[in-house]
């Protein structure tokens, strides 16, 4: 874990190195404080809650995480960098998990600096703090999964922009296949448990219960899964780069 955490340091910093920190962090608060109070109709809701906040997440982490996560390996391979990383006397599997914690904690920080919004809606009333906690948490979690597919699909590339769509439209699938839209339409070409595999595959399904209070084990094995799935594939691909 030594090195891992050397890793993760080395990759956080680079982030706050540039105005790429600074940039996302203010679009991440913006979009989410426009998303609540306007969009979600905090005020007209007159209600202290921060249903409005949460329930656009998904949405926001579709496109803003694989911002971030489309530089982790891309870049490396763009620049030549990750030739000097891999002769470093580290593993593949400590540099993979080194640079998703650093990545995911700077998700962690931006999703921290949105606390004034859960100290608003108590200074206004009287709200479930247990639901908004575990919502968070939740948030932080999915967030997770985004980065790990992200992560996965920034090695198969140099260049980020690609880098971006690919983990974007991948992340938009595992979004919608939980959307009443999709659903109807698959009821109609395929049996109920087709739908309901479909279902249990989005990260609106789980996300959406999380956000209720409802706190499933069903729903950390489905985000832990999905994460430790997506960084093994992103450790062999890392293997498979190198002996190429």
């Amino acid at each position: 874990m030594g090195n891992v955490g050397i890793v993760a340091m080395r990759e956080l910093r680079a982030y706050f190195a540039t105005p790429i920190a600074l940039v996302f962090i203010f679009i991440f608060l913006t979009l989410t404080g426009a998303f609540a109070f306007y969009v979600g109709g905090f005020f007209v809701r007159a209600q202290a809650d921060l249903q409005a906040f949460f329930v656009y997440h998904p949405w926001l982490f579709l496109l803003l995480v694989p911002a971030i996560a489309m530089r982790l390996w891309a870049e490396e391979r763009k620049t030549g960098t990750i030739e000097i990383l891999m002769t470093l006397p580290i593993s593949t599997t400590e540099a993979v998990l080194g640079k998703y914690f650093a990545a995911w904690a700077f998700c962690g920080i931006a999703l921290s600096l949105t606390a004034p919004m859960w100290i608003t809606v108590n200074v206004l009333g009287d709200p479930d703090n247990g639901v908004i906690l575990a919502s968070y948490v939740g948030s932080f979690v999915m967030a997770g999964a985004y980065l790990a597919i992200g992560s996965c699909l920034s090695a198969l590339t140099k260049n980020q922009v690609i880098a971006f769509i690919m983990s974007a439209t991948v992340c938009f699938l595992f979004t919608m296949s939980g959307a009443e839209l999709v659903q109807d339409f698959v009821r109609t070409l395929a049996p109920e448990i087709v739908s309901q595999a479909i279902f249990q595959m989005s990260f609106l399904a789980h996300f959406e219960s999380v956000t209720r209070g409802l706190i499933d084990l069903r729903d950390a094995v489905f985000f832990a899964s999905l994460i430790a799935i997506w960084l093994f594939a992103n450790v062999v691909i890392i293997d498979i780069k190198k002996g190429s």
